[in-house]
């Protein structure tokens, strides 16, 4: 498991790009490969100092994978910042859903106030 994106990865490197895009590389593997292969390419960007380009639908994965994330919906950029701004102060309904529901909370607002 994870020898077809090792092998992948190396010879992308080979060629010392400036940027590398990797589009869902870590989606067909388990748990426990997924994250060994995080540990790996953020271990090899810190090295090569190339930029990587991480797509992912996983949001565990964007917030642990990335210095900088742009949450996109339907091809549009909704918030761009550091994983901490993005969980932290997401500027829309959309961009928190993204990160999880526990960024929701039921409330009420009227004339006096906010009420959670």
């Amino acid at each position: 498991g994870g020898q077809q994106q090792r092998i992948a990865l190396a010879r992308a490197l080979a060629s010392r790009p400036k940027v590398l895009l990797l589009d869902e590389s870590l989606s067909a593997l388990d748990l426990k490969l997924r994250k060994e292969m995080q540990i790996e390419l953020k271990r090899l960007q810190h090295e090569t100092g190339i930029t990587f380009i991480f797509v992912t639908h996983d949001q565990e994965e964007a917030l642990t994978m990335s210095d900088r994330i742009a949450v996109m919906s339907k091809g549009k950029v909704l918030q761009v910042g550091t994983p901490s701004d993005i969980y932290e102060a997401p500027l829309n309904r959309a961009v928190a859903d993204f990160i999880g529901e526990t960024n929701f909370l039921e409330g009420q607002a009227d004339a006096d106030g906010v009420r959670l």
